[in-house]
């Protein structure tokens, strides 16, 4: 049986992807890690406020950490919490083959 923290934390993982958005912010942080605020939300539609709440939803799912350099609050994708997703449904197994299929996906939409 689980633990109702993991449940927990694994619902504060499940809100933060549900919306496209954050998972944009993650994209461009897995793209260029130590992004300030100003960079990581150049090009957006929405205000630095509304940008603002994603990002602090995404801290709280502990899918974003900050690092402070001087007076720049650089952030980073922590790609941990991501890990609980697979580990809780799929077997070892099945997660290799998964890979490969993944791998072979990758392979022919890169083909000429």
């Amino acid at each position: 049986m689980r633990d109702d923290d993991d449940d927990e934390e694994l619902d504060r993982l499940l809100r933060a992807l549900s919306d496209a958005t954050r998972r944009r912010l993650l994209d461009r942080l897995r793209d260029a890690p130590g992004l300030t605020l100003t960079e990581l939300t150049a090009g957006f539609a929405q205000s630095r406020q509304a940008l603002s709440k994603h990002l602090a939803v995404l801290e709280a799912a502990e899918l974003v950490v900050a690092v402070w350099r001087g007076r720049e609050k650089l952030h980073y994708l922590n790609p941990v919490p991501l890990q609980a997703l697979p580990a809780r449904w799929v077997t070892s197994s099945a997660r290799e083959h998964a890979a490969a299929l993944s791998a072979l996906k990758r392979a022919l939409e890169q083909a000429p």
